[in-house]
């Protein structure tokens, strides 16, 4: 294996590695861990001042992970897996920020981690096969490789509101919470946004503010968490079967094991027999249960429509206002083409005497004032903070904050002008050794994302691993198999109904942003099998090229 080293003594050179990881989130950490096991010279760079990536930013009241805490970790360490102990069946934010600086510590990943610096810039000098990466910082490192672990949720976007500079009170976004927290008591609130965080953050607030106004422009579907104490029982059960259970992932539609897969079609079971259906997984909790209830609940409308009414039911059944219930039934979307969202007590909240729902979705924001919000209509709400709970330029806003330059001057901005395009949503044509962990049209945000970051970070570690056995210095996605498989993609997405949906999975939260339908839907299970498929027939749709200088490779 080749390594290049830089001269430390030699003023403005870049310091060298041969693997530059972007991000220090689940998937930084285990491309660190795993390709330092295997003898590369690895650098992490980090924009956060420590480890976390999704769960070091998102430190709003509620967050929590939506997959059980003891699916929802790294399965590369038996020894890990069996001394961690989850208190609870789902993971909170600072539970599972405290587990991810366990690993960071255990695995001794800091000292080749840089904190507190962006990459601005990269650009792939194709004469050396190296990538030259700039930072904020004014420096410069270049690596063979690249790993693009930026994360899919990891761009907040606030919306370019009028007015919004000239508010007099605090605001603040869900993905950039303050770290000393933030207490509402006495205050006037207004929460922007019905999204997975506003619902897991809405329940807390309530309690704390003097009044809480919620501006809702889509409602979404929640479904119960039933989060409890872990059970003891179940937690040693789990642990005596992990190796089993992680295998078992693989071959599932979501990456999580233990679900029984449905074997009948929601129109083949009787209307009595769908509610008794529906009602046992409502009581037991957890989104991929419930959609696991019938086989076509993604793919048939009429199916769909029997479990989006159940939920609609249950909504104006907690709501006691009807019509705020009537509100928050979502009508524009079926049940689970957006993410299902997991909630404590999100609908009991409406009854509260201090909460209002604000439907802004035909009466939308005007304006931002000095003390507060106006619609349209002009009626305007006086609050003394405001908490934009408006998600994220998901899965390409992170890697297009990047100025990034590929093969022939190619630009991945331009690339990208009409939607993202990768090729296994691992690399991306004409930008040579350039890897993305769960980039679009993988699927990462449609699956467990530790197994899906897990994933990708092996068969990249693989794939470097193929190169230097041949001794060559290069691999590229070509452009045909890129468009062949952005087709594949768009083809399985429209076979279901997921583009029905205006969601963020079709970019749609964010103005001007090409609707293309971006993860990959077809199940981790049906993927698996075509990365292994690529791999026996020597990375089938790559392109390798180029050999290691010997200068460096004698080194």
């Amino acid at each position: 294996m080749a390594v290049v080293k830089s001269d430390p003594k030699a003023e403005g050179t870049p310091q060298a590695f041969d693997v530059l990881v972007v991000g220090a989130g689940v998937g930084g950490l285990y491309a660190l861990y795993r390709l330092r096991q295997l003898g590369y010279r690895v650098r992490v760079i980090e924009a956060a001042d420590n480890v976390g990536g999704t769960w070091y930013w998102n430190r709003y009241p509620g967050c929590r992970c939506d997959v059980e805490s003891m699916e929802y970790s790294y399965s590369f360490s038996d020894e890990l897996q069996q001394e961690w102990h989850w208190p609870e069946r789902y993971g909170t934010q600072p539970e599972i920020l405290k587990y991810i600086n366990h690993v960071a510590d255990h695995f001794d990943l800091r000292r080749d981690i840089q904190f507190n610096t962006r990459i601005r810039a990269a650009r792939f000098d194709e004469a050396a096969n190296r990538w030259i990466v700039t930072t904020d910082r004014g420096e410069a490192v270049t690596a063979r490789f690249c790993v693009m672990a930026t994360g899919n949720l990891s761009t907040p976007r606030v919306p370019a509101f009028k007015g919004i500079e000239r508010f007099k009170g605090r605001t603040y976004h869900t993905g950039l919470w303050p770290k000393e927290g933030v207490d509402f008591t006495a205050q006037r609130l207004a929460v922007i946004g019905t999204g997975s965080s506003g619902v897991q953050m809405i329940p807390i607030v309530a309690k704390q503010a003097k009044h809480l106004f919620v501006f809702q422009r889509t409602a979404n579907f929640s479904l119960p968490a039933m989060h409890a104490p872990l059970d003891p029982a179940k937690e040693r059960q789990h642990k005596a079967t992990y190796a089993e259970r992680r295998r078992a992932a693989y071959d599932t539609p979501f990456g999580i094991a233990g679900y029984p897969p449905p074997t009948k079609q929601a129109l083949q079971a009787t209307p009595e027999e769908r509610e008794a259906d529906y009602q046992r997984k409502w009581n037991e909790g957890g989104s991929i249960s419930f959609l696991y209830s019938y086989t076509d609940l993604l793919t048939n409308k009429e199916a769909n429509d029997t479990a989006s009414e159940f939920v609609r039911g249950k909504i104006r059944a907690t709501v006691r206002d009807p019509k705020v219930a009537e509100a928050l039934c979502p009508k524009d979307h079926p049940i689970g083409t957006k993410r299902l969202i997991l909630d404590s007590d999100y609908y009991e909240t409406y009854n509260r005497d201090n909460v209002t729902l604000v439907d802004i979705r035909n009466n939308p924001i005007e304006t931002i004032t000095e003390k507060g919000i106006r619609l349209a209509n002009g009626e305007e709400y006086e609050v003394d903070a405001i908490a934009f709970a408006t998600g994220f330029d998901a899965m390409t806003g992170a890697l297009k904050d990047i100025d990034i330059e590929g093969r022939g001057g190619r630009n991945l901005r331009q690339h990208w002008q009409d939607g993202p395009r990768t090729y296994l949503g691992l690399m991306i044509a004409g930008f040579p050794n350039l890897f993305t962990v769960t980039g679009p049209q993988s699927p990462g945000v449609k699956s467990q994302m530790i197994l899906a970051c897990e994933h990708h970070v092996d068969f990249i570690a693989a794939c470097l691993q193929w190169l230097d056995r041949r001794g060559l210095a290069r691999i590229d996605a070509s452009d045909e198999a890129e468009a062949k498989w952005v087709a594949h993609n768009l083809q399985v997405a429209d076979s279901t109904l997921y583009p029905l949906a205006n969601s963020w999975y079709m970019g749609a939260n964010i103005p001007g942003k090409p609707r293309v339908f971006m993860p990959y839907v077809g199940g981790v299970q049906n993927y698996r099998k075509k990365l292994d498929e690529v791999v026996a027939k020597d990375y089938e749709g790559f392109v390798v090229g180029g050999k290691v200088r010997q200068a460096a490779a004698a080194e």
